[in-house]
């Protein structure tokens, strides 16, 4: 989670919400890691997760991520979920909550519905205050600019 939240502030000081993530395989080797670069990319789907993923899947050539475990500083929305059900990872866990999208415990528990095709453990509130005060810090900051 720590390099997450590292990743979550690389986000922040390029303009970007502050949400991080690593990819890590099932022998503790880190296969991806991302940030969010909507802003950047000017795609609605380049979250961190999903960016996350992708250079995961490219680093071991394969789509199914079989064993590995997802650190993300917020819990995922339901896009980034979905691509975690789709990618056969075996464990997600996340440091804050999101009340307003978050699709493994607030809203929704896409990690865990067996009428999906994968479920993969899913656990919450990792360092959560930490990464609860750099998203807090960030938006106070763009309220405080406009």
């Amino acid at each position: 989670m720590e390099a997450a939240l590292a990743q979550a502030a690389l986000a922040a000081a390029r303009g970007e919400v502050p949400v991080g993530c690593v990819v890590v395989g099932d022998a503790g080797e880190v296969l991806g890691v991302g940030h969010n670069e909507r802003e950047a990319l000017g795609d609605p789907t380049a979250h961190a997760e999903i960016l996350a993923l992708q250079r995961a899947a490219r680093a071991t050539g394969h789509w199914r991520l079989v064993g590995a475990t997802v650190y993300v500083t917020l819990e995922p929305c339901p896009m980034c979920a979905g691509a975690m059900v789709n990618a056969r990872v075996a464990r997600v866990v996340w440091a804050a909550d999101d009340p307003k999208a978050g699709a493994l415990r607030s809203l929704f528990s896409i990690g865990s519905d067996r009428r999906l095709n994968h479920t993969f453990v899913a656990e919450g509130g990792l360092l959560a205050d930490r990464a609860a005060a750099i998203l807090s810090e960030f938006f106070a900051s763009l309220r405080a600019s406009r």
